[in-house]
């Protein structure tokens, strides 16, 4: 019995070259395809294939936040996230909402095949690379949501004070803030901070 695919990327290069790996293999099955994160659940809805191949960037929508409305329609969902990059917390988030697996655009097409396989046999794929990083920041120290805010502004070039104004908070506030992020990331200075952040995925930057 085949493995039923569903793929929900909007590149249509991306989407070629996965139908293009999907159909070498006897045993996958590529049963439908969606452009946007709407489309995806409710294409999902109507094809309930084995494993949904889902885009960590949509135009609507990022695969972080749409995965807890594919397991709230079917809490047996298995779904593998696609990236051509990604942060190790982008991906932490993934596996933690209920995401099998992860995997690179610039996978192999034998690679592809193996991770929808391991995913719908209700397994867990998680490249070794992806892993080890996940495994190094795995006692890191979450940001609260009001330093995660002021990560987001400190890394769009905003200053403490106009951080506080756009949070309606002190400057000395903003100040003990971006000491814990710091502190946090293992930074010591904004520069760095802004790195790490992209690095990591913590903020998400639009290209």
């Amino acid at each position: 019995m085949s493995v039923r695919v569903l793929l929900v990327e909007n590149q249509e290069i991306v989407r070629l070259g996965v139908r293009t790996a999907l159909s070498d293999d006897q045993d996958i099955e590529l049963v439908a395809e969606a452009a946007t994160g709407a489309e995806g659940l409710k294409v999902f809805s109507e094809s309930n294939p084995d494993v949904v191949v889902l885009s960590l960037r949509l135009p609507d929508a990022c695969a972080v936040d749409d995965i807890d409305k594919y397991l709230a329609s079917d809490p047996k969902a298995r779904l593998l996230v696609l990236a051509d990059h990604s942060g190790d917390s982008e991906i932490a988030k993934s596996i933690k909402k209920g995401a099998l697996g992860y995997v690179d655009r610039n996978v192999s097409a034998e690679e592809l095949v193996r991770a929808v396989k391991v995913v719908a046999a209700g397994s867990k794929f998680i490249p070794e690379r992806i892993a080890s990083i996940l495994t190094e920041n795995l006692g890191a120290e979450e940001l609260t949501n009001a330093e995660h805010r002021t990560l987001e502004m400190l890394v769009g070039g905003m200053s403490n004070k106009e951080i506080g104004f756009a949070l309606d908070v002190s400057e000395n506030t903003v100040k003990t803030h971006v000491k814990n992020i710091f502190g946090k990331l293992g930074v010591s200075d904004r520069t760095s901070a802004t790195t790490t952040a992209i690095k990591r995925g913590l903020v998400r930057i639009d290209v």
